[in-house]
């Protein structure tokens, strides 16, 4: 392929993992019983946790080198913020919430299952958070290839790519899947999934573009992404996961996610 072409399917790859991901939604067929549920809001959590530290903490920490002993400065500013960030939606959107749910208890008064529409949107927030530093990453990459000019420097930047968006096809699923567990229907929570995803390609042409600028706010970036992602799991993920019948599906669910990401950022990274 010509560097035009690497370019050009290097960011279009990213966004259609994260679709294909999200398409795993199709599979269920029926409401997602309480079992299965608790299954997959612990593996989201996992692969959201150890993309958190392997996709975010640990390389905004290596891109703050020129602060010396104060490395951690950006990663811990930028974590806070992130989660002060998603504290501030949560509260900003409790009346919508309210008013959505009152809609919803009309329509099915008999629903056993409660409608959250700020849980939905916090966890689609955080995701989507988390893909824009990533597109920003893979455009960079690109933009830097292409302002040295030689063949060579677009083989790094096709690497990321791929490595990134094979670690896009499960977060697709982490958005889509609890999505759809709140009886959300399975088109919408495709479009969920899909659409945190639409974030990377976008930044991924602005990064190309920004190539020598970007490189200052990454490891703010990264770290405010890891904020908002590790504040939805400990505020709603988890909590939900956990049901009295089954105690340690969730559990497991958790630690199979952490090691599915782990090894998709560690082998790719």
């Amino acid at each position: 392929m010509s560097n035009v072409q690497m370019t050009v399917f290097g960011i279009g790859f990213i966004f259609v993992m994260t679709t294909i991901g999200a398409a795993i939604v199709f599979f269920f067929r029926k409401t997602i019983s309480f079992k299965v549920n608790s299954l997959f809001l612990g593996f989201s959590s996992g692969i959201m946790v150890a993309a958190s530290i392997w996709s975010l903490l640990l390389p905004a920490i290596d891109a703050s080198e020129q602060y010396g002993i104060w490395c951690f400065i950006p990663a811990t500013i930028g974590l806070l913020l992130g989660g002060v960030f998603l504290m501030l939606l949560d509260k900003s959107v409790i009346k919508l919430n309210n008013s959505i749910k009152l809609k919803e208890e009309t329509k099915h008064p008999d629903s056993l299952i409660p409608f959250d529409f700020k849980k939905n949107i916090k966890l689609f927030l955080a995701v989507t958070l988390h893909n824009i530093p990533e597109g920003l990453a893979v455009g960079f990459a690109f933009g830097t290839a292409a302002t040295l000019g030689e063949a060579a420097a677009f083989i790094p930047a096709m690497g990321l790519a791929i490595g990134i968006g094979i670690q896009n096809f499960p977060e697709g699923a982490a958005v889509s899947i609890p999505m759809r567990s709140v009886n959300m229907s399975r088109s919408k929570a495709f479009l969920y999934g899909m659409g945190s995803g639409a974030v990377e390609p976008v930044f991924a042409v602005i990064g190309y573009f920004l190539a020598t600028y970007i490189a200052v706010l990454q490891p703010w970036l990264l770290a405010f992404a890891a904020g908002a992602m590790l504040f939805v799991v400990a505020e709603d993920l988890i909590p939900d996961a956990k049901h009295s019948e089954h105690p340690h599906l969730s559990t497991w669910g958790f630690m199979l996610g952490f090691v599915v990401m782990m090894i998709l950022d560690v082998a790719l990274g």
